[in-house]
């Protein structure tokens, strides 16, 4: 049964202005790019010490949904979606440190060479885990970017090893932690040669 055709509203700007919504998306994804920038490349111009601790703990302080909102929509092979990455496997390890622990036990000897890269004491325990996401978060202003990337890359790619073997994960689990290892690698591979921005 067809419709009779009909024109439009024409909409006057007061129609508009009284639709009220939330902040323009767009306008979001720009002011966390921007932030990303300024805290990656700024990081590292600063003189001042305390820098990389407050960007270890600007998720605890500014709390990880603030983070979420900025940073979670962004593409992988950007410096918002690498922080959001970053910052999210740093929450996971420090909420989970026993069973991520146990995972990158078992990974370590399935994957060897991301295990080395990974840069985790031995043996791994929690403490030990909790501390080397740290120090890699701390690598924003301290360190070089894309060695950042590719530790936490490689401790990812370990984890997701023990994970399948052990079924102590889902395989959809499994799969999203190598999926993260892999943009976060990509994303280091980026940065080497400049295109990550």
């Amino acid at each position: 049964m067809s419709r009779p055709h009909h024109r439009p509203t024409q909409k006057t700007s007061a129609f508009f202005d009284a639709v009220e919504g939330g902040a323009d998306p767009a306008l979001v994804t720009e002011a966390g790019d921007r932030a990303a920038t300024l805290l990656v490349r700024g990081s590292r111009a600063s003189d001042d010490e305390g820098v990389a601790e407050r960007v270890l703990h600007l998720a605890d302080t500014e709390g990880i949904e603030a983070i979420a909102e900025l940073w979670a929509g962004a593409p992988g092979d950007s410096l918002a979606g690498c922080l959001w990455r970053l910052f999210l496997l740093r929450q996971w390890v420090h909420a989970e440190p026993a069973r991520i622990a146990r995972a990158y036990e078992e990974g370590r000897a399935r994957a060897q060479v991301a295990r080395v890269v990974a840069g985790v004491a031995d043996p791994p325990g929690p403490d030990q885990l909790k501390a080397m996401v740290d120090e890699v978060l701390r690598g924003i202003a301290s360190a070089d970017f894309a060695d950042v990337l590719f530790r936490a890359s490689a401790f990812a790619r370990v984890v997701a090893a023990g994970n399948a073997s052990t079924h102590d994960a889902s395989d959809e689990d499994v799969a999203r932690l190598l999926t993260l290892a892999e943009q976060l690698e990509a994303a280091g591979h980026a940065e080497l040669a400049g295109r990550l921005a």
